[in-house]
């Protein structure tokens, strides 16, 4: 059996060191009870010195990899690019901040051991601000869970450990990746949590923002059309949308002509036709990506 671990990095030169010495601890423990291991940086767009530093620790180590990325396409696509190119029965994702402790990654292998096929970690004592991180985490955790039916409390965390087919279903479009393991379309009883310890960040910057906000309400909308059949709902959106602007129409002239009650059906005529328009866009960017791919790696 071999273990795939991917990292995606974009200005990590402070991180990359440390969290390699540490994953290359706990796989070289996993090697001694007879996995074989790989280690896949993705350099996503670096304008530090991240490259360089991969670039000097693979000189030492034949069993790093580094996927190089064209240009900074984010995490999603970071991630995809690992998914496509690792070459083990089982890949493992992590962050490449240092916040995610390697050393349960032994826990999550032992877990798909047992029989689970994805195994996800969930943070406990989360080292970020409450109201700003935390809390607003927890909230869209619990959405997620609620639009997908996959009971998984922690979305977030990138520690998490595949059976290799699972996360090369699909190309993962932007911010489509804070819906995983569900949006491979795995079952409550195929996934297990690993509740872990997370850490401060110790060098850079966080690439949080509040746009991560309006991106996970828009995936949220989208999501169970994803998991259902996304070509059928990118078309029943698409003439719902135009079916509204009929209708707008219509309410409109109704409205203006015999009775103001007629105000009401065409607010929610409008109301409906915007949500029908953010769905449909967003699979038809979902299918976009499957066609054309997310991403555009030079392995070095």
């Amino acid at each position: 059996m071999k273990i795939s671990l991917i990292i995606p990095v974009h200005n990590e030169e402070g991180n990359v060191p440390i969290v390699y010495k540490e994953a290359k601890a706990v796989l070289e423990d996993l090697k001694a009870k007879g996995y074989q291991y790989e280690i896949i940086f993705i350099n996503d767009g670096s304008t530090d010195k991240t490259l360089e530093i991969l670039k000097e620790l693979k000189q030492k180590d034949p069993l790093l990899r580094i996927l190089n990325m064209d240009r900074n396409r984010g995490e999603a696509a970071g991630l995809t690019a690992g998914f496509q190119k690792a070459t083990g029965n089982i890949i493992v994702s992590m962050d490449g901040d240092g916040q995610n402790d390697p050393k349960y990654i032994k826990d999550l292998i032992a877990k798909l051991e047992k029989g689970y096929k994805v195994a996800t970690g969930f943070r406990l004592k989360r080292k970020e601000n409450f109201w700003l991180r935390v809390l607003p985490s927890r909230i869209a955790n619990w959405l997620i869970s609620l639009f997908t039916g996959l009971k998984v409390r922690d979305n977030g965390c990138s520690l998490k450990a595949y059976l290799s087919p699972i996360p090369k279903k699909y190309q993962i479009p932007h911010g489509f990746h804070r819906f995983l393991p569900a949006l491979f379309g795995v079952k409550n009883h195929e996934v297990c949590e690993v509740p872990i310890v997370d850490r401060p960040r110790m060098y850079g910057k966080s690439h949080y923002n509040l746009k991560r906000t309006f991106e996970v309400i828009r995936e949220l909308f989208t999501i169970p059309f994803v998991l259902r059949n996304s070509y059928f709902y990118e078309k029943f959106f698409k003439l719902n949308f135009w079916g509204s602007i009929l209708l707008t129409g219509l309410f409109l002239v109704l409205a203006l002509s015999f009775s103001p009650k007629f105000w009401i059906l065409e607010g929610l005529s409008i109301g409906y036709g915007g949500i029908s328009y953010l769905i449909w866009k967003n699979l038809a960017r979902f299918n976009r990506a499957q066609k054309e791919g997310v991403f555009q790696v030079e392995e070095i």
